[in-house]
């Protein structure tokens, strides 16, 4: 177990001591703010003593008296109003890492408590090109999923594509009247993309058009033969390239269960919501209204309209009888707790569906409370991606960015720069490098902001060989390789018994950064946020530059020697273990 992991059960048993009746689960060790204080820092007796009206020093005064840690500790420090600091010994940090070096632990645990968690994420839409927006569903819920596994819990992964609702009234009508059959062999997608423009403008000047497009929706959802056989079809050429697109991408799912899915159980739900007196109707259509529980400025059900309060309510059948996203979601939710019965459903989609959600949960929590009490529904939203111009980044005719492009203009940028900087290597080698950097740029690039972020599109910041991108991180992983090959025959060195020295401080701060790859894993974990383990890497990229220019790895004495080459070993194992986390890949040399 990690030293941390040890103070903090340490701390928790002398809390319990003290305080009998307290819950010390939140009692937490993690890594100090600032590191003249120390290394490790708990301020939890803080609100301990604050609840139960104590002196919060006295408290840590009397949990210290109770405490030894001085196996991994020296000795512990109280400041401020109660802090409680620690700093680890050269000893038991160096332990820590032989025992990284004998493969017990690469610097994190398996949760101790296992959950099951799914995760809705991606969610493109059948019959249109995945654009330059799906990369950030994609990139953010496949590397959650990613951590949560690494972290030991049981994930599914569910793709909710949306292969069912009004727009195939458009696109049916058009394949019968207007498809371009050489056309659909050679790109599908775009192919229909053109016949819903075409005919979507059509609906739009003439009403009659539009009532030829819904009649052939109603034969579709009637279940009529050819309009299932033509729409499996749009279904089929659609999944097709988005399988194109996960493949380069690098990302699977367990599930990808379409809103067609849900469709026979979308009646029965809406019934069920009259009958329990959640949901009535409303001018033709049946709503979830607000039931007063929330204040109006916390209610998703109420909107504010000068100056009054009115209802907004969570459409679940629309007037023409037509079911919606509500529904739709309501029977999923029902459907992944009966099948998979996770802990917790996350949905990694944009912020501006954050109404949705919010609806979601409350109306599941009123339709279904027991269920409801045993999950946890949570939405990871994200922001937009701008241009330079500060608006959403389009072409420059004015088109949304179709995202295979987006990779492939990626791949040959990166191509240029490798070329340029590695032209003696064959061009075969040139191109896997390129596909491995330029991939990983465009996804790096987009895991690095808080999420909820808008960030600005730029090709040189992404593809830098300096500052905080994939590129900059690859590079350090495959210098870090190439100090192997120089070491004569130590290409796959491993020092399992080897006596790590941590004499330097350069040596002290790698080493320290090293041991909270397990603290940044949790933290991504609890908030949704692969940027904080970004930001890990990039700091250890750092630490690693400033250790290896301060502190001589092959030229140094045999014993020395072979505890800086583990050091350099093990930085590469976190390095790579945390690049692969985020989806993205690693090569030997760039």
């Amino acid at each position: 177990m990690l030293p941390h992991k040890q103070i903090e059960l340490r701390l928790q048993a002398a809390v319990r001591t003290v305080l009998p009746e307290s819950d010390v689960s939140v009692v937490l060790v993690r890594p100090c703010p600032d590191t003249k204080f120390g290394d490790y820092q708990s301020n939890a007796l803080m609100s301990l003593a604050k609840t139960r009206k104590l002196n919060p020093r006295q408290l840590a005064t009397n949990v210290l008296a109770k405490l030894d840690v001085s196996e991994w500790c020296e000795k512990v420090e109280i400041a401020g109003a109660g802090f409680l600091n620690f700093r680890l010994l050269p000893a038991a940090l160096a332990g820590a890492l032989q025992a990284a070096a004998r493969g017990e632990h690469l610097f994190f645990d398996k949760a101790a408590q296992p959950r099951t968690i799914v995760v809705d994420f991606s969610s493109p839409n059948v019959a249109k090109p995945m654009h330059v927006g799906h990369i950030r569903s994609t990139g953010i819920g496949d590397a959650l999923q990613r951590v949560l596994r690494l972290l030991g819990h049981l994930v599914i992964t569910d793709n909710h594509i949306g292969d069912w609702g009004t727009q195939f009234g458009k696109l049916l009508l058009g394949w019968k009247q207007i498809l371009d059959r050489p056309a659909l062999e050679r790109d599908a997608v775009a192919e229909l993309e053109r016949l819903y423009k075409v005919i979507n403008a059509e609906c739009d000047a003439n009403p009659a058009r539009l009532e030829e497009a819904k009649r052939e929706l109603v034969k579709l959802q009637a279940g009529d033969e050819e309009n299932l056989h033509i729409w499996r079809e749009m279904v089929k050429l659609s999944q097709i390239q988005f399988d194109t697109i996960y493949g380069r991408l690098g990302v699977k799912f367990d599930h990808a269960l379409g809103e067609s899915f849900y469709n026979p159980w979308l009646g029965e739900i809406v019934a069920d919501l009259l009958k329990r007196g959640i949901a009535r109707e409303s001018e033709g259509a049946v709503g979830v209204f607000s039931d007063g529980s929330l204040p109006p400025r916390e209610d998703p059900f109420l909107v504010n309209r000068d100056g009054e309060w009115v209802a907004d309510p969570a459409l679940v059948r629309k007037s023409d009888g037509g079911f919606n996203y509500m529904t739709t979601d309501l029977a999923t939710v029902d459907y992944r707790l009966k099948t998979w019965s996770p802990h917790e459903i996350v949905y990694v989609v944009d912020d501006r569906q954050s109404p949705h959600f919010r609806k979601l949960f409350l109306t599941f929590a009123r339709w279904q409370p027991d269920a409801a009490k045993g999950v946890k529904l949570v939405h990871v939203g994200f922001g937009k991606i701008l241009g330079d111009d500060g608006k959403p980044f389009k072409t420059r005719s004015g088109d949304t960015v179709k995202l295979g492009d987006l990779l492939d203009e990626a791949e040959e940028r990166a191509f240029k720069i490798v070329s340029e900087k590695s032209s003696d290597l064959p061009e075969a080698q040139r191109r896997e490098i390129a596909r491995v950097v330029g991939l990983g740029a465009v996804k790096y690039a987009d895991l690095l902001p808080n999420r909820q972020s808008d960030y600005v599109f730029s090709w040189d910041k992404m593809l830098a060989l300096n500052g905080n991108t994939a590129p900059y991180l690859q590079y350090a992983y495959a210098r870090i390789r190439s100090i192997f090959r120089k070491a004569e025959g130590t290409s796959n060195i491993q020092h399992p018994t080897s006596n790590i020295q941590l004499a330097a401080t350069e040596e002290l701060a790698l080493a320290k950064h090293l041991l909270n790859f397990g603290l940044t894993l949790e933290a991504v974990a609890e908030e949704y946020r692969p940027n904080f383990l970004c930001n890990f890497l990039y700091e250890l990229a750092g630490r690693f530059t400033s250790f290896y220019e301060n502190c001589p790895v092959l030229k140094a004495d045999a014993t020395t020697r072979a505890s800086r080459l583990e050091l350099c070993n093990l930085t590469a194992r976190v390095l790579r273990q945390g690049l692969e986390t985020l989806g993205l890949e690693t090569v030997e040399q760039m």
